[in-house]
Order: structure tokens, then sequence, then C-alpha cells
């Protein structure tokens, strides 16, 4: 216990502080969970439905940063989101360090608060849904009580009618 203070006061002296939940840091480009709003993986950045679907609810991200791994693939998306961020005044930040990487599950862009928003749903298949279509079920006719009445009783005379034994 003592090494260990011991360690760690020379480190604070040297200014070297330790780092929270590494881990949870380098999957989410320098940031923690709780503070994401939105996830998206490299893979999915190259979805041309998921593309359009981020770049629709863009303004949702106002007072939000959008952290962009830079060590993916450029393509057409991530030079979109950059216009537009540049044009609806959103902060955006193009991460090169160790955090990024370019494999297909990585993170490839993240809307992040300052603060922690801990939402339960993170990934952008959950958090704009596509919605379900919409079908239009037919009410089912109603009978009138005199045909419900007798098709019973129909029904009933010829089941014993129909026994012989």
């Amino acid at each position: 216990m003592t090494k260990d203070l011991n360690t760690r006061l020379e480190n604070a002296a040297k200014g070297i502080t330790p780092q929270t939940r590494p881990d949870e840091r380098r999957r989410y480009l320098g940031s923690l969970r709780e503070r994401v709003l939105v996830r998206m993986t490299v893979e999915e950045t190259n979805n041309q439905a998921l593309d359009t679907l981020f770049l629709k609810h863009i303004n949702d991200f106002k007072g939000y940063t959008i952290l962009i791994n830079g060590k993916m693939p450029q393509n057409n998306f991530i030079n979109k989101l950059m216009g537009l961020c540049s044009q609806q005044d959103i902060k955006f930040t193009l991460i090169n360090d160790d955090t990024a990487k370019d494999e297909p599950n990585a993170t490839g862009v993240l809307v992040v608060s300052k603060t922690a928003i801990n939402h339960y749903r993170i990934e952008i298949n959950q958090v704009y849904a596509p919605e379900a279509p919409h079908e239009q079920l037919s009410e089912p006719k109603k009978e009138s009580f005199w045909n419900r009445l007798f098709r019973k009783r129909i029904k009933n005379e010829t089941s014993c009618l129909s026994y012989a034994p």
C-alpha cells in the first residue's frame, strides 16, 4: 500500500496522472461510454442507408461533439459529414491517435457530450430505428344478431343430424 502511495505521489510530482478506464477510452475514441449519444462502426459508415439516416438527424447533434476516426478509409460520407458540421456549426474532431482503429467493428463516428448522459442504446440502428411498415388492417365485418343466432342454430341441428348409429 505504501509502495503504491509513494509511486502515485512521485508520478503526480512529475505530472503523470493515471487514466480512468483505459479500455473503454480505447473503444470510444478517447471518450467514455457514459458520454456517447450515437455510435457508428467503421463498417456502418459504408452503408448508404445508415449514412443518410445519420445525416438526416445532424441537427439533433447541436451542442454535442462529433468524433471521427481518422484512420478509417476516407469515403463520401465522411466528407459530407465534415462539410455539414462546418455549415451547421457543430464541433467535430478527427482522432488519429492509438484509440483509432481501422477494423470493421471499431468505432467510426461518435456523437459525444461533455458530461455523462448515460443512454442505454447508442448504436445508430437503436437510436434511430427504421420505421416499421404501416399496414392497414381491415376490421372484421360484424354480423347482425339474427345471422349469428340462426347460424349457431343451424350448426347445432346439422351436427345432431349428421351422426347416425
